[in-house]
């Protein structure tokens, strides 16, 4: 299995403590923890997107920049980018610049957004994100892979040869497609033979379950290799401790006020509240990682059980003191990770994997390469 560490950059007040830090040490606190994940092996790191709510990710692409040029192998990616809200345009210009700068690591992670707020800031009726969503995604497609596009459709004005600039690294990036509470996204993912992420962050088990039956079932119907179908699911915060005892101690007030919060009605989208209102319950049966590492462990290998997934990711509890998230992000990777990775084997970014020697791609004889994705959605990498 792989790891992504990530970050949709709440900057809420630790509704314990009170304790609330500034937006530049926020976004000190964000870039930090990616290069310290790299340093310490993780495989991955995300920034999420939003454009409402106590949250400071609406400039993803700024800090991803950053990221791709303080670290040197982690993989990057979205969490999600909010395509169905997006310019495919600038979504294809400012990725592509962000896979430039880190010489071909970002994977883009897309998703329709789970933030009704955020529609009308961008013109975006309510019910029309899917379509949305699958419009813009067909034509970023095209404009990573094409030159002079030619195009036109619902969602934005019509492009008339375009090429935009700059190109990516080494031919388009791989897509990710976000799931969280409907299979309109798997469903997309599965059509173009693109993996799937499941968001697994508030719901039962079986909910996400359903999603990743529903994709892998379609990903079989159009006929992909099913060695490709790749999945990852999330996992909410991370809070490790000696003891699950301890962790539920010195986490369970804050998680339970967090809960109370995310609950209130106007702070989460109607029908996607959060189910396991206390620690104990969010522990025995929620996708959080809290507890010892063996009980980090057990989770995670519960969620394998009923996902099969290959990529897990999870996000720190930021609003707990920077250092005792580093400390925690330590253990995990020492403690936990080498465990599950001996358990659960993947071919996911290995040789194995069509986009697992991507950035390889580069340099000497293939400096110039570009990738194809047939209709089939096999990767192959061809000379311009």
């Amino acid at each position: 299995m792989r790891f992504q560490v990530l970050d949709i950059l709440p900057n809420i007040q630790n509704p314990v403590t009170g304790r609330l830090v500034s937006t530049a040490e926020r976004y000190a606190q964000a870039l930090a923890s990616a290069r310290r994940a790299e340093e310490l092996g993780l495989d991955a790191v995300a920034i999420g997107e939003r454009h409402a709510g106590p949250v400071l990710s609406s400039g993803v692409t700024v800090l991803l920049g950053a990221i791709a040029a303080t670290t040197s192998r982690v993989r990057i990616q979205t969490g999600v980018s909010v395509l169905s809200i997006l310019d495919p345009v600038r979504v294809a210009e400012d990725y592509a610049t962000i896979d430039q700068l880190s010489r071909g690591r970002l994977e883009l992670v897309i998703g329709k957004g789970n933030e009704l707020r955020q529609l009308p800031l961008f013109g975006i009726e309510a019910g029309t994100q899917w379509d949305a969503l699958a419009e813009k995604y067909e034509l970023l497609r095209r404009l990573w892979r094409e030159e002079n596009v030619t195009w036109s459709g619902r969602f934005r004005p019509r492009l008339r040869e375009a090429t935009t600039l700059p190109r990516p690294y080494a031919g388009a990036p791989r897509v990710w497609h976000g799931s969280a509470t409907t299979l309109a996204s798997a469903a997309l993912a599965a059509r173009w033979g693109d993996p799937l992420f499941s968001a697994n962050a508030i719901q039962p088990r079986n909910n996400y379950t359903v999603l990743i039956e529903h994709y892998r079932e379609e990903y079989a119907r159009h006929g992909h290799d099913p060695r490709y179908g790749y999945v990852a699911a999330g996992a909410g915060f991370l809070f490790l401790a000696d003891a699950t005892a301890q962790a539920r101690e010195h986490f369970g007030p804050t998680y339970e006020k967090m809960v109370e919060f995310f609950n209130r009605p106007g702070n989460h989208t109607p029908g996607n509240e959060m189910v396991f209102h206390d620690i104990d319950h969010a522990i025995a049966e929620g996708p959080v990682l809290v507890g010892s590492p063996q009980q980090i462990i057990d989770k995670i290998m519960y969620f394998h059980a009923g996902f099969g997934h290959d990529l897990q990711a999870f996000s720190l509890p930021t609003m707990i003191p920077h250092e005792q998230q580093l400390e925690m992000l330590e253990r995990l990777a020492t403690e936990v990770i080498p465990v599950v990775r001996r358990a659960v084997p993947t071919t996911l970014w290995t040789d194995e994997d069509p986009y697992g020697g991507r950035p390889a791609f580069t340099g000497g004889q293939v400096a110039d390469a570009a990738a194809v994705i047939d209709e089939a959605g096999r990767r192959t990498a061809v000379s311009r």
